[in-house]
């Protein structure tokens, strides 16, 4: 059987998982971009102060997601290709690995490698059927599983928990269900209220909390009138 957590139960399995803040440059890009004309020339300024951000925003655009026949080395292109709010994602992203020892980045290569390419894939789709918020499909992808690093912090069997939780899932029990059992919390629930310390559209911090349950959400009839 499925089961929620309660707000207590939440609240105290909290305990001890550090959401990472938002680094200074990225309170710097946000002001930045919500200004009426977001200058594009000061965002990449403020990037290139930063060897770590530059060097990950230009290996996003280098790669073959994007198809360009000539590699870029100039972040102010990068930026004017990926546009500010990608931009801005890919930051929070790099947020999270500086939360990581060398050890635990190293486990997790194949971790951001993935959700890079649901990122892209989900920005792929939105465009092909023309969404209005290709942008907010790009965070979703990136950030739809930004619980998992945080909750190999604060749990170091964590990995274990999460194969066993996979490979126990059916329709009646759910990864998160798994992970609510033996840690009295979830990737998805620490991977919401990640998304909301980082001012994410409230519909997006929704999916992250609800996208292992996509079959109870299809099945539900209720708000498709």
């Amino acid at each position: 059987m499925s089961q929620e957590l309660t707000s207590e139960q939440i609240q105290q399995a909290l305990q001890g998982i550090s959401v990472p803040p938002q680094p200074q440059i990225m309170v710097d890009l946000q002001m930045e971009q919500y200004m009426p004309d977001p200058d594009l020339g000061a965002i990449a300024r403020l990037i290139a102060q930063d060897p770590g951000l530059s060097g990950a925003l230009l290996k996003i655009v280098n790669s073959s997601h994007y198809g360009l026949t000539n590699k870029i080395a100039s972040i102010q292109r990068a930026v004017n290709l990926l546009g500010s709010r990608s931009v801005i994602n890919l930051i929070n992203a790099q947020s999270i690995k500086g939360e990581m020892s060398d050890e635990t980045i190293v486990v997790l290569n194949r971790f951001w490698d993935t959700a890079q390419d649901v990122a892209m894939t989900s920005l792929t789709i939105a465009k092909r059927i023309g969404s209005q918020t290709v942008d907010e499909s790009y965070a979703l992808g990136l950030f739809h599983d930004c619980g998992v690093p945080l909750m190999i912090k604060r749990f170091p069997d964590y990995m274990s928990v999460l194969e066993e939780a996979y490979s126990n899932t059916t329709a009646e029990c759910r990864v998160v269900d798994t992970e609510n059992r033996l840690l009295n919390t979830n990737h998805a629930v620490v991977g919401y209220f990640t998304a909301k310390s980082w001012r994410l559209p409230e519909h997006v911090s929704n999916a992250i909390a609800n996208h292992h349950n996509a079959l109870a959400i299809f099945k539900d009839d209720s708000g498709r009138n």
